[in-house]
C-alpha cells in the first residue's frame, strides 16, 4: 500500500503528538514539521529525522497531507493555502475563528477534492463510540467537563477551548435544530471566560445541559444521557459507561450494566482515521460541516454571555452611580 506523504505544521504540546503518531503509523510516511519556532521545531525533526521549516510554504512541494495544530488565528489561512495546493488537511478544534472562514474553507475543500477533517477528538474516545451504539432519540443530555488551569490555553475562550467538546458531540447525537439557547459563564484568571453553562434546547424537544470550567481543582469529563428506556452514565476520563435500563419494558425494576474499556490512544485512532479517508476517498468521521456547527453553536454561546456580561456591567455601573447620589 503506498502512504501518504505528511507534514505536521506547530509541533507545541499537541502538535509533537500528531508528529509521533505519523511516524508510527503503516498509513504515513512522516516528511517534515513546521514551526515558527526554530528552537521548538528542530528538535522533533532531528527526532523522527525529517525536514524541518518555519515556513509551511516549504511543504506544499513535499506532502500529500498536513495536520495544522497552530492557534486558530491562523487556522483559515494556513488550511486555505494548503487547500488550494490540493493537499488534505486535518484541521485541529475550533476550526476557524468565524462562521465565513468555516464557510470559506469547506466550499475550498470541495472545489479541490480534498480531505478536510476536524480534530474533534472526543468521537475516537472509546465509550463515545460505545454511545453511539445505543443513541436513538435522546430525550436529555447533560454534559460536565472540568479541568485545573493551564496557562499554555488563554488565546480562546473556555466555551471554543473546552465546552466545543461536547457541543459537537450532542449536535452529532441529537441531530435537530437547534430551538433556543440560555448561557452564562465568567472571567476568573484570563481576560477570556473561564467557566460557562448553556442549556440547549432542540426542535426535537431534547435539552442538553453544559458545564464547562478551565479553573478546577481537579478533572472531570462525565455525561449523562436519558432516552426512552435507557440511562446512560459515562466517565470519558476514566473510559467507563454505566447503562440503567428496566428489565422489562415499563417495569419500575431498574438493572445496571458497567462497561470498562482500554485506554486506547485517541490521537493516534483519529490520524488514522483521517489517513483512511485519503488513501480510500471516504468521507472523513468529523466533517468540515460538523466543524461549522459545532463552531456555530460556540459563537452563538459566546455572544449570549458577553451580551449578559456586558448588561451586568451596565447594571453594576448604574448602581455605584445611585450609591454616590444617595
Amino acid at each position: 500500500m503506498k502512504k501518504c506523504r505528511v507534514a505536521v505544521v506547530g509541533v507545541g504540546y499537541l502538535g509533537q503528538f500528531h508528529a509521533e503518531k505519523y511516524a508510527q503509523s503503516p498509513l504515513a510516511d512522516l516528511v517534515a514539521v513546521c514551526d515558527t519556532h526554530a528552537e521548538r521545531v528542530n528538535p522533533i525533526a532531528e527526532k523522527y529525522g525529517v525536514k524541518a521549516t518555519t515556513d509551511y510554504r516549504e511543504l506544499l512541494e513535499l506532502v500529500d497531507a498536513v495536520s495544522i495544530v497552530v492557534p486558530t488565528s491562523g487556522h483559515h489561512a494556513i488550511c486555505k493555502d494548503l487547500l488550494m495546493a490540493h493537499k488534505h488537511v486535518l484541521l485541529e478544534k475550533p476550526m476557524t475563528q468565524t462562521i465565513e472562514e468555516a464557510n470559506d474553507l469547506i466550499q475550498c475543500a470541495h472545489d479541490q477534492q480534498c480531505i478536510l477533517q476536524i480534530g474533534h477528538l472526543e468521537r475516537f474516545n472509546p465509550v463515545v463510540r460505545e454511545i453511539n451504539t445505543l443513541i436513538d432519540n435522546p430525550r436529555y443530555i447533560e454534559c460536565t467537563r472540568i479541568s485545573p488551569f493551564k496557562p499554555r490555553v488563554t488565546d480562546i475562550n473556555v466555551i471554543h477551548d473546552v465546552m466545543i467538546h461536547d457541543i459537537e458531540l450532542v449536535l452529532h447525537w441529537v441531530k435537530s435544530p437547534i430551538k433556543s439557547i440560555v448561557a452564562t459563564g465568567k472571567k476568573v484568571l484570563t481576560q477570556r471566560l473561564d467557566f460557562a453553562n448553556a442549556r440547549i434546547e432542540f426542535l426535537n424537544g431534547c435539552i442538553a445541559n453544559l458545564t464547562a470550567s478551565r479553573v478546577s481543582s481537579k478533572s472531570q469529563r462525565e455525561i449523562k444521557l436519558f432516552q426512552n428506556n435507557i440511562f446512560l452514565e459515562a466517565d470519558l476520563q476514566h473510559k467507563k459507561l454505566f447503562i440503567h435500563q428496566p428489565q422489562i419494558a415499563d417495569t419500575q425494576e431498574i438493572t445496571m450494566h458497567e462497561q470498562s474499556f482500554e485506554s486506547g490512544d485517541a490521537l493516534r485512532d483519529e490520524c488514522e482515521a483521517f489517513l483512511t479517508s485519503i488513501i480510500s476517498n471516504s468521507p472523513p468521521v468529523v466533517s468540515g460541516e460538523a466543524g461549522r456547527a459545532a463552531l456555530s453553536t460556540a459563537l452563538d454561546i459566546t455572544r449570549i454571555i458577553a451580551d449578559q456580561l456586558a448588561q451586568e456591567q451596565i447594571g453594576t455601573q448604574t448602581d455605584t452611580l445611585w450609591t454616590q447620589n444617595a
